[in-house]
C-alpha cells in the first residue's frame, strides 16, 4: 500500500458546493457561492459538484441551483456536476447544461427510504426516467451508491448487492459510479476488497470513490482504495459534508488534507495545493463556523517556521555548561 509514486495520477472531483452547503444552518448567498466555484475551478480538480436540482422545499440550501449555474465560469477541463434526484431535476440540469448529472440510489434499502423516501424499485425506475431524459444529450450520467460499505440501520452491505445495483444502472445508460461511505463505516481492508472487485468485474467503467471521515479512517481509506486500483476520488473543501438522513455521518474527506497527503507521498494530483488551501480560509465565514480540515490551521508538514530568539541564547547557555564541565 505504502510505494513510491512519482507522478502517479490521481484526479480529484470537489464535492463541497453541494454536499457540503446542503446541510450548513446558513443560507449562502449565490454571489458567494459562485465565488468560491469560480476560485475552485482554479485550483487543478478535475469536477466540482456544483448544485442540486432538488425540491427547494427538500434543500432550501441550494434552492438557487438554476441561479448558480447560469452564473459560474465555465473553464475548458473542469467538469461542472449537478446532483439529480428525479426527473424534474433532470429536466433543469439539462437545461443548464451541465456537464454529468450525478444520480443517487443507496444500497441499502432503509438508507434509500430514509434519504429519497423510494424504495429500490421506485429509485431504479426514476434512474432510468432520468437516462431517458439525458439521451441524446452531451450530459455524462453517473451513478453514486450510497452506503456501498455500510449502512447505519441495516451494516455492512452485501458486495454482491453493489455488483448487482452497478450492473442494473449499467444495463440503462449510466456510464459511470461512485462507491460511497455514507456514514464512514468503511475500512481498509474492505474497502481494497469492495474496490478490486469492482475493477476485476467492470474494468472500463470509470469508479470514483467517496469516503467520510466519521471514524477518522477517511484518508487511510483513500490509501487503500489507491491500492486496489482506484485513482479518481470525492473529496469536499474543508471536511464540510455529512448526510442529513444517515445518524452521525459527520463530513467528508477533506480535500487540501487528501491533496496534502497525496502530494507528499509522489502522487500527482495536478491540484494547486496553496490555492486550495486559500479557498478552504473562507470557509469558517461563509459557513459561520470552524471547519475540520487540518492542514488549513497546521499548514504543510514541509513548511518551516522561523527559529525563536529565546533559541539562540539557550543554545549559548547550553554550550557554555557543557564547555565549564
Amino acid at each position: 500500500m505504502f510505494e513510491e509514486n512519482p507522478n502517479q495520477r490521481i484526479w480529484i472531483n470537489e464535492v463541497a458546493p453541494r454536499d457540503g452547503f446542503q446541510i450548513e444552518s446558513l443560507i449562502i448567498p449565490t454571489a458567494l457561492k459562485v465565488d468560491l466555484i469560480n476560485r475552485l475551478s482554479k485550483t487543478g480538480v478535475s469536477k466540482i459538484e456544483v448544485t442540486s436540482f432538488v425540491s427547494p422545499k427538500a434543500i432550501p440550501a441550494l434552492a438557487d441551483a438554476n441561479e448558480v449555474m447560469a452564473a459560474i465560469n465555465r473553464p475548458t477541463g473542469v467538469g461542472m456536476v449537478a446532483l439529480v434526484p428525479n426527473a424534474r431535476g433532470a429536466e433543469r440540469a439539462l437545461a443548464c447544461n451541465v456537464d454529468e448529472m450525478n444520480l443517487v440510489m443507496s444500497v441499502s434499502e432503509t438508507h434509500n427510504l430514509a434519504n429519497l423516501r423510494m424504495t429500490h424499485q421506485q429509485s431504479f425506475e426514476q434512474l432510468n426516467q432520468v437516462s431517458s431524459a439525458a439521451k441524446g444529450s452531451k450530459t455524462q450520467l453517473n451513478l453514486s451508491l450510497s452506503c456501498a460499505f455500510g449502512c447505519p440501520m441495516e451494516g455492512t452491505q452485501s458486495a454482491d448487492d453493489v455488483m448487482h445495483w452497478v450492473e442494473m444502472a449499467l444495463g440503462i445508460g449510466i456510464t459511470s459510479i461512485t462507491l460511497c461511505d455514507t456514514t464512514g463505516m468503511a475500512w481498509p481492508t474492505q474497502v481494497h476488497s469492495l474496490c478490486k472487485r469492482f475493477i476485476q468485474t467492470f474494468p472500463e467503467v470509470p469508479l470514483t470513490a467517496h469516503f467520510h471521515n466519521t471514524r477518522s479512517m477517511g484518508l487511510t481509506n483513500v490509501l487503500a482504495a489507491i491500492s486496489a486500483g482506484v485513482r479518481v476520488f470525492d473529496a469536499s473543501l474543508g471536511g464540510l459534508g455529512g448526510c442529513p438522513y444517515a445518524p452521525g455521518a459527520s463530513g467528508n474527506v477533506c480535500t487540501e488534507d487528501m491533496v496534502h497527503m497525496l502530494e507528499l507521498m509522489g502522487y500527482n494530483t495536478g491540484v494547486d495545493l496553496r490555492n486550495l488551501i486559500q479557498c478552504a480560509a473562507l470557509l469558517p465565514d461563509l459557513v459561520g463556523h470552524d471547519v475540520p480540515g487540518q492542514v488549513l490551521k497546521a499548514g504543510h508538514a514541509l513548511d518551516l517556521h522561523p527559529i525563536p530568539a529565546y533559541v539562540k541564547t539557550a543554545r549559548e547557555h547550553a554550550l557554555g555548561r557543557s564547555t565549564s564541565s
